[in-house]
Order: C-alpha cells, then sequence, then structure tokens
C-alpha cells in the first residue's frame, strides 16, 4: 500500500536486502485533472521514463482529505523558501489525485532513474499539477522548488556532471532530518544508490547534522565506501526502522555517526 503520512513501519531488519528501491511520485491536480494529468505523464513516461507506471489503484478523481496532514509533515524543511502559503492552499483546495511508480532500481540505474522521475514532475506541473510530494522519502517541494531543482538537472546532463545530478536528485527526493530517540536521520538516499546517515543527537544542532548528512552524502560519491566510514570514524549499520517492504527501507544501510571526529 502507498503511505501517505511518511510514518516508518514498526519492523526492524538487519539482514542485507537484495531489495531494489522504487519512486513514487504523487500529483495533485485540480477538478478533472487526473485525466490531464495522466494523458501528459503517459507520455512523457513513453518518451524519456521507460519503466514508469500510473497507478490507478490509488489515483482518485476526487479530492483525498489526508492530504493536508500528509504533505504537511513532509514539506522540506532545509531548504528556504521551499514552499509558499499558495502552495499549502494548493494542497488544500486539490480535487484530484495521481499516483506514478518508477521501475526498480540498482545502485547503478539510481541516478538516472531519479532524473527521469524529476523530468515527470516538469511534465505534471505543466499538465496542471498543484503540489507534488516524492512518497519514497515522504519528502514535498513547492512548484518553484521543483522547477528550479528540475533544471538544475536539465543542466547538470547537458554538462555530463554526474556528481551535480546526483547532488540534485538527492536534495529533490531525500528527506532530512527525520528525528528518533537517539539520532537525526536521513531517508530517501536509496533513491541515488545511497546509504542513509544517523547522526548522534549528541553531535550537535540540527543544522549541523544536515551539514553532516550531506558532506558525507558527497564523500560516498566519490570515494569507497570503506574509506568515507574511516574518515568519518563511523560505521555501516543494517539495522533501520523501515521493513524490507516499505519504499523507505535502504537496502544499501544505514551510515552511523556517533560522534564528532
Amino acid at each position: 500500500m502507498i503511505a501517505v503520512d511518511g510514518a516508518a513501519a514498526p519492523a526492524k531488519s538487519q539482514v542485507k536486502s537484495q531489495v531494489k528501491p522504487r519512486h513514487v511520485l504523487c500529483f495533485l491536480g485540480g477538478e478533472g485533472g487526473k485525466q490531464r494529468l495522466s494523458e501528459a505523464v503517459s507520455g512523457a513516461i513513453a518518451e524519456f521514463a521507460k519503466g514508469f507506471a500510473i497507478d490507478e489503484i490509488y489515483s482518485r478523481t476526487e479530492a483525498d482529505p489526508r492530504m493536508e496532514r500528509s504533505f504537511g509533515v513532509c514539506w522540506d524543511r532545509v531548504e528556504p523558501n521551499a514552499w509558499t502559503d499558495k502552495d499549502e492552499e494548493a494542497v488544500l483546495n486539490h480535487k484530484s489525485v495521481l499516483y506514478v511508480q518508477g521501475p526498480p532500481m540498482t545502485a547503478d540505474t539510481a541516478v538516472t532513474v531519479s532524473a527521469g522521475a524529476l523530468m515527470l514532475v516538469v511534465a505534471a506541473i505543466k499538465a496542471g499539477a498543484v503540489a507534488i510530494k516524492g512518497e519514497s522519502a515522504g519528502i514535498a517541494h513547492g512548484l518553484a522548488r521543483w522547477q528550479r531543482l528540475a533544471i538544475q538537472a536539465g543542466s547538470a546532463l547537458q554538462s555530463d556532471d554526474d556528481l551535480a545530478l546526483r547532488r540534485i536528485c538527492r536534495l529533490a527526493f531525500a528527506k532530512r532530518p527525520l528525528s528518533s530517540e537517539k539520532y537525526l536521520e536521513s531517508v530517501g538516499f536509496h533513491l541515488i544508490g545511497l546509504p542513509d546517515v544517523y547522526v548522534a543527537k549528541s553531535y550537535g544542532s540540527e543544522r549541523e547534522a544536515v551539514a553532516l548528512m550531506d558532506g558525507v552524502a558527497e564523500d560516498m560519491a566519490r570515494q569507497k565506501l570503506g574509506d568515507v566510514l574511516r574518515a568519518r570514524k563511523a560505521t555501516l549499520s543494517r539495522e533501520q526502522s523501515y521493513a524490507a517492504d516499505d519504499f523507505k527501507f535502504n537496502p544499501y544501510g544505514i551510515v552511523v555517526i556517533d560522534r564528532r571526529i
């Protein structure tokens, strides 16, 4: 079942997994918007996003009253002005919902598929989407922020800058920081083929923890994981609070940082 509230499953897994991550995108439309969004997204899938598919089971031609709460907990709270009052009003007044699922991804294909997901976002906005959320990590941005990210991804693709593209897709589809009893956590790094990062609350402020998460992600994109773990005095754990069948489950594990270097 597609989650709409960003909640983690209670089960834990410590076993190395062969699970392949998938994107789930949620597009909200206006009156009669589902048909327009379906046509635009279907055309985009045929053109450049092979493997994506519309989920007709959970899509609906009427408003979903759960969306106000769902988007409320998923708005990106790291990027300044990531959404506006107008974006919140659009969620409140939406009239239709379209879900789209992506293909299973490996670590090698994740960035390419995630870039395709961003291009689908652009197609949906052009077709009248009023709000958009990445369900696989529970992250929502306002329309202007989604468009800026897509433009940046297009520039990275044109310049063949793989590191920049990975960074942009991470900022688009990963959520941070989430808070557990001991850690501030990222969720969604599996959508670019990387482990997530958990930082002990004793490390410092939320801002410091987010900067560290992003720094470790940049290191992992450039270096071997073992080298990053040694340099950061970190460990790789397979234990996480998401079940293996949860879209938020990270099969690459969790980089755990318990103290400052």
